[in-house]
């Protein structure tokens, strides 16, 4: 079947986040925006998660439902065909998302007080989880080489053998800066918190999404030596818009510390779940492959058409070209320097909803983050609107 991408799809009135005028009032101060912030698609998901949800819709009760052996069959065949990381049934448990899922890891495997490492600029609701659970943010900042960010070893190694420090949160492939780690890197971070006796979170919610020359390895590859210090939080969200449908796989290898987890789980009451993203699940890890095939086709063509809009309209903005995910992060600072003008250029005149590079630390100032997972006509629509105000 072919996928249509370019089709716009009008997503006002249908209570999305991303395009709702109340919530684009209380985040950006304005509500008439075209928006490129939330990491969701503006494209209609693949026909047979459509078929699938609509045929449980059509039964027509909606009751307390339990998670079929098929559910767990796909998520350990994905798993198996697209990484090669052969996973257990009894290693998977259920959230209603990653970020959920990161602040019940906090509540198990760390105390009050203890410092959790993660790498500026980074995802926000990392930061928001460990204060809010009552633990301290230590960064280990990312460094830009001119072309990509790398990781600093050293002071990652020196911060991880503080005791203080009893987690740490991975990106992987990271959000924003669109980078896919290799595995020397990856090895690099199992031993130091093996070493260090620091519990390993790795959010790889991206990892569908992976562009050519570049190869997602899942940590659970990394080596055996690292499973009972490790846990994996990977879902179909990102992959095929289904971020909606609140649906996280949550995998621990070690059972003591996956009973740890679990207790946490059964502390906030996790455990049933909303029927149709079961079968949602089920249909996008078992008939999506064909839409996510296609829909990394097109995104790479929307990052062609970035870079070259970028060099012909706007010459002193730089992207740090994506190796994965659907997220530009964009050097806005040849155009305005100061960071709080920057985003109030984008919003008060270019009228354009992006992430701005603070809300990933201190270390993204002069950043915006753009979603580029939109047809070409709306992607060109904002590229238009922002060139109108910066080379005025």
């Amino acid at each position: 079947m072919k996928y249509n991408f370019d089709q716009i799809i009008d997503r006002k009135g249908t209570n999305a986040s991303k395009w709702e005028p109340q919530v684009l009032n209380q985040l950006f101060g304005e509500e008439d925006l075209l928006p490129f912030w939330v990491a969701d698609m503006d494209f209609k998901v693949a026909q047979p998660i459509v078929d699938a949800i609509v045929k449980a819709a059509e039964h027509g009760i909606y009751g307390y439902s339990v998670r079929p052996e098929e559910y767990y069959k796909a998520i350990i065949d994905w798993t198996e065909k697209r990484f090669g990381w052969k996973i257990d049934k009894e290693w998977i448990d259920y959230t209603p998302g990653i970020v959920p899922a990161v602040n019940y890891a906090i509540q198990a495997f760390c105390m009050p007080g203890d410092n959790v490492v993660i790498q500026q600029p980074v995802y926000y609701p990392f930061s928001n989880a460990i204060k809010n659970n009552g633990c301290h943010v230590v960064s280990n900042d990312l460094v830009f080489d001119g072309e990509k960010y790398n990781m600093d070893f050293g002071d990652l190694e020196s911060k991880l053998k503080d005791p203080k420090v009893t987690m740490m949160i991975l990106c992987s492939p990271h959000n924003p800066v669109s980078r896919v780690w290799d595995l020397e890197d990856l090895k690099k971070v199992a031993h130091l918190c093996l070493e260090n006796n620091v519990f390993l979170i790795s959010d790889e919610i991206h990892n569908d999404l992976v562009y050519s020359g570049y190869k997602h390895t899942i940590f659970g590859l990394v080596g055996e030596e690292f499973l009972d210090n490790l846990m994996v939080c990977t879902a179909p969200s990102k992959t095929f818009n289904l971020a909606g449908m609140q649906s996280s796989n949550v995998i621990i290898p070690n059972p003591v510390h996956r009973q740890r987890f679990r207790r946490i789980l059964e502390k906030n009451s996790i455990g049933g779940q909303n029927p149709l993203s079961i079968v949602s699940l089920i249909a996008a890890y078992t008939e999506g492959e064909e839409w996510l095939e296609q829909l990394l086709e097109y995104l790479e063509g929307n990052i062609k058409f970035i870079e070259e809009y970028l060099k012909e309209n706007l010459p002193k903005a730089k992207m740090i070209k994506p190796q994965a995910t659907y997220l530009a992060w964009i050097d806005f600072s040849g155009y305005e320097s100061d960071s709080r003008k920057l985003e109030e250029l984008m919003t008060k005149k270019a009228k354009v909803a992006m992430d701005a590079g603070t809300w990933f630390g201190e270390q993204g100032a002069g950043y915006m983050r753009l979603n580029f997972a939109c047809p070409r006509e709306l992607l060109k629509k904002g590229l238009d609107r922002i060139a109108s105000v910066t080379n005025s």
